[in-house]
């Protein structure tokens, strides 16, 4: 049996960054967490995962036949991606951005290479 590893410490080096959480959207738990402030991740990771299982089920009935690789929700002041691991679909990174100061094209690159180091 190898070793788990869901450290997303590696996700507060992003510019911008603002809080992350690891998510099981199987149970809407989350796994690991960092930052946040006043951004209550516990509530981010259960609110998402319906968020995600109602764009997978979307993509499903419309029969894409295709997997999210990742969604990105701009607001006036934040970019909040979510990617689902290529690995178990049923579990997925968020973090939370200040999009005056991040730069997105970064942010997707480090949350692969994030997802990478994780051993789920």
């Amino acid at each position: 049996m190898r070793p788990t590893t869901t450290s997303i410490a590696d996700a507060t080096a992003i510019k911008g960054f603002i809080g992350a959480c690891l998510v099981d959207s199987d149970t809407g738990l989350m796994l690991a967490s960092e930052g946040g402030g006043r951004l209550d991740l516990n509530l981010v990771a259960a609110l998402n995962t319906d968020f995600v299982k109602a764009k997978q089920h979307a993509i499903d009935q419309l029969g894409l036949n295709q997997e999210i690789e990742d969604i990105l929700i701009t607001l006036d002041k934040q970019v909040h991606l979510i990617r689902p691991l290529e690995r178990q679909r049923s579990i997925f990174i968020y973090v939370a951005l200040d999009r005056a100061t991040c730069n997105l094209g970064m942010a997707r690159i480090q949350l692969k290479t994030l997802e990478a180091a994780l051993e789920i």
